[in-house]
């Protein structure tokens, strides 16, 4: 099984290390030298050698290269990251969730690994498993290693309801993750289990986290505030760091993907954050997002228009550029604007606001004047 992965990433080439979040960036010529030995018994170059030692505190010794390095082919779509939900279900009812209903429907196996290939094909390196909970998908374990075995850097994101099980953490040991992101939802079992609407969800978060720490997994904490756990916003911060782990903190709650206003309910008054004007970013140009169907749209939340990975591939995957720049122009209320230059969301994060009867000073500039 690889140790390294040598790739395109961009216009750049990297040396990357599964469970590792550091990386090497490669040379064009070190690139090709490695793709030009790959699969062969040829032992490996003097400067990858002192690389990999230098980068990772790691000897390679004479060992063939076929041993420990998967390099990955070019792809002549450019995507470098992309996510996908395995599944809606989720052992969870937050209040607070974008996704609105918690439906466990989806693909077969075989449809799921088609379109991993799919992913693979497309240069993708940063692969996000999400959800719903994507632990509680029948399939998770069967994806998570076929997607390792096609050389990719997987983020799994959970709420460690169940990172205590020995078979996950017996395949995250051998199949070890990027990063292991997880949300906390309060500090105390009052709080989380209110948030979650699941009694005894603050213990299975405690029982996977303490169980994820030990095992020395990768782990991102995702503090996210709402009207149950705004005032335990610092005792969650306060126990990040305690556990010394990285934590950004999240305040600012959105619609759900079908334009619903119900998540916003959660949201925190006195923590609703002034964002940065949106200016702009590469959604469906050099990163996408995949749903439980096989459905490739911009980003998870420009959902309107959408490539059927299982049935169009690669060839419907090269439309999604296009769409993408349609989808980012500034329409249904928004045209003509005349604060478009500073506008903090982007137009469809905007729609889904509009659709949900949001007050225009949680996402638009207008209003923000006006509350001013």
């Amino acid at each position: 099984m690889h140790e390294l992965i040598a790739s395109p990433f961009l216009e750049q080439h990297m040396l990357v290390r599964p469970g590792d979040s550091s990386g090497l960036l490669l040379p064009e010529a070190h690139y090709e030298e490695l793709r030009r030995v790959a699969g062969s018994d040829a032992p490996a170059p003097p400067w990858l050698l002192d690389a990999v030692r230098e980068r990772w505190g790691t000897h390679l010794g004479d060992r063939a290269m076929t041993d420990y390095l998967l390099v990955r082919e070019p792809s002549a779509h450019g995507y470098s990251r992309a996510s996908w939900e395995i599944n809606l279900g989720c052992n969870y009812q937050c209040k607070h969730c974008y996704l609105g209903l918690k439906v466990f429907s989806g693909m077969s196996l075989a449809d799921k690994l088609k379109v991993l290939g799919v992913v693979r094909d497309a240069g993708v390196l940063f692969f996000q498993i999400t959800g719903g909970e994507p632990t509680v998908d029948k399939h998770f374990m069967h994806t998570y290693e076929a997607a390792f075995r096609m050389g990719m850097m997987l983020t799994v994101s959970t709420n460690a309801s169940l990172l205590w099980r020995e078979n996950l953490l017996s395949m995250f040991e051998r199949f070890p993750p990027y990063r292991v992101t997880v949300s906390m939802y309060g500090a105390t079992k009052t709080s989380y289990d209110e948030l979650t609407q699941r009694k005894g969800a603050w213990d299975l978060f405690q029982r996977g986290m303490t169980a994820a720490r030990e095992a020395g997994l990768p782990l991102r904490l995702s503090i996210i505030v709402t009207e149950d756990s705004a005032h335990e916003e610092q005792q969650m911060i306060a126990l990040a760091e305690h556990w010394g782990i990285e934590h950004p903190v999240y305040t600012n709650m959105t619609p759900t993907i079908y334009g619903g206003a119900e998540s916003l309910t959660a949201q925190s008054k006195e923590h609703l954050r002034m964002r940065k004007p949106f200016t702009g970013c590469n959604a469906g140009h050099t990163f996408f997002h995949v749903d439980p169907h096989g459905l490739a749209s911009i980003c998870k939340i420009g959902r309107d228009d959408h490539i059927n990975l299982v049935e169009d591939g690669l060839d419907g995957l090269a439309r999604l550029g296009a769409v993408a720049d349609r989808l980012m122009l500034r329409t249904g209320g928004c045209s003509g604007c005349t604060l478009a230059g500073q506008c903090v969301v982007c137009r469809p994060l905007a729609k889904h606001y509009q659709e949900a009867g949001a007050q225009k000073e949680t996402y638009c500039q207008h209003g923000m004047k006006k509350a001013g």
